[in-house]
């Protein structure tokens, strides 16, 4: 069933005010993805403050063209959705896409992105996926930092017992 010029217009405002608040974008490309399946990945991905839309491709690259972001759109086959988060933790939609596909073994797939104000290939923003969110980045910064005050009390602590 075709779309109304007024919907259509709705949905580029919808996704062009989605990437004016976006701080990244990933485009996902969906095959054999099942309603209940759509269903607890937008949960998840909502959850994780992550917004997630899915529109015609012709609809996404007029909204991405009012928007202006510089580089080469990457080549969207097939179905595709659009994840965006507003948040200080940029690498949200693409982590929670990434491992969410990981669980559906090919359903999901990263196509691309938009990454500080430039558009990113498949390979990157699966790159940007495996980037840990940033509370576990503190952590292991700190375990890094600690690391060598543990080693000198073990080292106090063992010259203490041959003393002994």
């Amino acid at each position: 069933m075709a779309i109304s010029k007024d919907k259509k217009r709705a949905i580029v405002a919808k996704l062009t005010d989605a990437f004016k608040e976006a701080s990244s974008v990933v485009f996902v490309g969906f095959s054999k993805l099942s309603v209940k399946d759509a269903s607890l990945l937008r949960k998840e991905l909502l959850q994780a403050g992550v917004r997630y839309y899915v529109a015609k491709k012709t609809l996404i690259r007029l909204a991405i063209k009012q928007y202006g972001y510089e580089g080469q759109i990457p080549y969207l086959p097939g179905e595709v959705a659009v994840a965006w988060t507003a948040t200080e933790e940029i690498t949200g939609p693409a982590r929670g896409v990434y491992e969410y596909g990981k669980k559906l073994k090919g359903a999901l797939t990263l196509l691309g992105g938009v990454f500080e104000g430039m558009f990113a290939d498949a390979e990157k923003m699966t790159a940007l996926a495996a980037i840990p969110p940033m509370i576990v980045l503190r952590g292991m910064f700190a375990n890094v930092i600690n690391s060598p005050i543990q080693r000198l009390v073990i080292a106090l602590d063992q010259i203490t017992k041959k003393k002994q």
